[in-house]
């Protein structure tokens, strides 16, 4: 096969980076390859064509969904016609179930074989897709391990490949030449801020974070570091950010790895950047908002499978942990603020601890290092996917 047309979809910024590395991995074995699909400006550096830009559909919660409908949809109709007409030989599929998993029904139509990377989280919620991904889905390649046994007891084709940021290297980049290129005093202790990757998540939690960290301030031993999402506009996040810019002695960075590797400790909102801090054994404060109708819809629907974590373990308000750090763990090993515990008094007080040499952060450190030792697998998650690929296609 010459020249192999190969359809991708990911709408978020964890999922562009694994696409783009994706399309890398398998540029060696198949140099005249085209990718085409959904994707963020990695997979479009990467090579891919992008017929729909994560940027336009990447919305977060139920209420948030509606008021974008009529341009996700359009997407969607730009992604459907495109897999028509360019009749790929084979999909990927990152995470994005909203999208994907619609997606996968079309291809399966046409014949198209489906690798699913990075489950949906049925085993959360939404279990009647069960029956979707064992109609539409050739192989689910999942990154959690307790993912691999809730798919196979229903009959699919699962595999734990380990997490892609399990297996990376720490960033090389030196405190001192860091501190350089951003314009930071490497004598102060700095604080990463990671609000999300979607504009939504911006304007519900940028806010707060910085007004908490303005609680941590007055002592000048502090500088902070915002990364910015491949799925965000970087002029925009510095509008949003401006008023706290100098008081805060605020930088904003493009690389998040980067800035949880030389800041001594993180607030990150819950999503991918979550596991990035475990990794790479950053002590962090897991926030969490959407609007009030999602949480009360997803509070009264989320009902994790009882091996992965008991239905009577809540919080004070009667919450179950949302971080995925803690649901791997089995156990709350990093402190989550969710809804109205979100404030920035609360950010504070659960943060200073992590801040010092104290048993709390010694403790989380070690809970971390015992995380990030579960998510690793023999062979790279990225080179196994580039290999399910290469079966389907029917290439050594």
């Amino acid at each position: 096969m010459s020249n192999p047309r190969l359809f991708l979809s990911a709408g978020e910024a964890s999922g562009d980076h694994y696409g783009a590395e994706l399309i890398a991995a398998l540029r060696p074995a198949l140099p005249d390859a085209s990718f085409f699909g959904l994707g963020g400006r990695e997979m479009e550096h990467a090579g891919m064509d992008r017929v729909a830009r994560a940027e336009d559909v990447a919305h977060m919660g139920i209420t948030e969904v509606v008021r974008h409908i009529p341009r996700i949809y359009a997407s969607y109709r730009r992604l459907v016609n495109s897999i028509r007409t360019r009749r790929p030989q084979t999909a990927v599929l990152i995470d994005f179930p909203e999208v994907n998993l619609r997606l996968a029904r079309e291809l399966k139509a046409l014949g198209v074989p489906v690798i699913y990377f990075v489950s949906p989280q049925l085993w959360a919620w939404k279990r009647y897709r069960i029956r979707w991904v064992q109609q539409r889905v050739d192989r689910m390649m999942v990154i959690f391990p307790f993912e691999e046994a809730f798919y196979r007891a229903y009959d699919v084709d699962a595999n734990f490949v380990g997490h892609p940021l399990a297996e990376l290297p720490l960033p090389a980049v030196s405190r001192e030449d860091y501190a350089r290129e951003h314009r930071l005093d490497p004598s102060c202790r700095w604080v990463a801020l990671l609000p999300g990757s979607r504009r939504k998540e911006i304007r519900s939690n940028l806010t707060t974070m910085l007004q908490a960290a303005a609680q941590l301030h007055p002592a000048n031993d502090y500088e902070f570091l915002l990364p910015v999402a491949s799925t965000l506009d970087t002029e925009w996040i510095r509008e949003q950010a401006a008023p706290w810019m100098s008081r805060l002695s605020l930088r904003l960075v493009d690389d998040a790895r980067e800035a949880l590797f030389h800041a001594r400790a993180s607030v990150v909102a819950s999503g991918t950047a979550t596991v990035q801090a475990a990794v790479i054994g950053n002590p962090f404060v897991v926030v969490y908002r959407v609007s009030p109708l999602t949480f009360w819809l997803a509070k009264h629907l989320v009902r994790y499978s009882p091996e992965i974590w008991p239905s009577a373990q809540t919080d004070e308000s009667g919450n179950p942990p949302i971080g995925m750090v803690n649901l791997i763990a089995g156990r709350r090993i990093v402190p989550e603020l969710i809804q109205r515990q979100f404030t920035a008094a609360n950010i504070a007080a659960a943060f200073t601890p992590l801040l010092g040499d104290t048993p709390q952060r010694a403790r989380m450190m070690t809970d971390l290092a015992e995380l990030r030792g579960r998510l690793r697998s023999r062979t790279g998650a990225i080179g196994q996917v580039a290999s399910a690929v290469l079966d389907q296609l029917g290439l050594p």
